[in-house]
């Protein structure tokens, strides 16, 4: 059975990690000097966190695994979780150290910040755990010495301006990491060859069955689900593989097997709808004529 800690704060995990809070809004625990073992959370195997936690896992001499296969790269790994998220914990050893670091900072860090009005933009916060960010050695340079600029401004008196270096520095983490999974997307194209292929083959099966009549018109999440990735993620697979959102590439297929079915004579544009998942018909007409430039009758009329 689940039992689940619940870290409200920052101060909550550092207490967690018996480490010094420095700043009740943000912080960076070091690994190197938690003394604790895997063991010394037992009553818990899972966290739930309330404020925003990346963890840079240092994975030296094993090798990761992606998407249920080995992952190359040993240099490191960088997991993002949300305000909301739980995070497993699974240890084959007991006395296992963790090795790396963990940033952690509040929502409430951000308000009135640029970055506060930005931070849902950040998908890898809804990235599944298996989603991980792998690290090339120059990229975790890069990190670490963002967490070294963060540190070094926790390590100082606050003043007016420590908000405002914090937060800049946390965003322009936030945006190397970006890059780094735009490259991942790319130097792990081998793992993902197959997931276009796959997503129209479920696309021609779902218009193909009653799938539309009793769940509607096909989602992102479904696919998602489907192929074993988390919407997101998902989603930005298919905006880099194709140049259009998931949900574009949805209705494109969409679309075209309306074309098709619109020129059964036999079938009114209402039954159409209803076939392809629609609750009301004007939806379809409404998306039929933005997408194709005309009405489903007028397209069929024309034709």
């Amino acid at each position: 059975m689940e039992t689940i800690l619940d870290i409200k704060s920052v101060s909550d995990y550092f207490a967690l990690r018996k480490q010094e809070v420095l700043h009740p809004l943000v912080g960076i625990v070091d690994f190197n000097h938690v003394e604790d073992s895997a063991k010394s959370i037992p009553d818990y195997n899972a966290l739930r966190f309330h404020c925003y936690a990346v963890f840079l896992k240092d994975a030296k001499g094993c090798k990761l695994k992606y998407g249920g296969k080995p992952y190359d790269y040993d240099e490191g790994t960088l997991v993002f979780v949300g305000p909301g998220q739980v995070v497993e914990l699974t240890y084959d050893d007991p006395n296992f150290r963790p090795k790396g670091y963990a940033l952690l900072f509040h929502p409430d860090l951000l308000l009135g910040t640029e970055l506060g009005k930005r931070i849902h933009q950040y998908n890898l916060f809804s990235y599944a755990l298996k989603e991980a960010l792998h690290l090339s050695a120059k990229e975790r340079k890069v990190i670490i010495s963002l967490l070294e600029k963060i540190q070094f401004e926790l390590d100082q008196s606050i003043d007016k301006h420590t908000k405002k270096l914090i937060v800049a520095n946390i965003e322009l983490f936030l945006d190397y990491s970006t890059r780094f999974y735009d490259r991942q997307f790319l130097t792990r194209e081998s793992s993902h060859q197959g997931i276009l292929q796959q997503f129209d083959d479920l696309l021609h099966e779902y218009f193909s069955s009653s799938k539309p009549r009793e769940y509607g018109t096909p989602s992102v999440h479904y696919f998602a689900d489907e192929l074993h990735f988390s919407a997101n993620y998902f989603g930005d697979l298919i905006k880099k593989e194709t140049g259009d959102t998931a949900q574009d590439y949805i209705q494109s297929k969409l679309i075209q097997v309306a074309k098709e079915r619109v020129f059964d004579p036999n079938k009114s544009v209402s039954e159409i709808a209803y076939e392809l998942g629609f609750k009301y018909p004007q939806h379809f007409s409404r998306l039929f004529k933005q997408k194709v430039g005309y009405s489903p009758s007028e397209f069929r009329m024309l034709n």
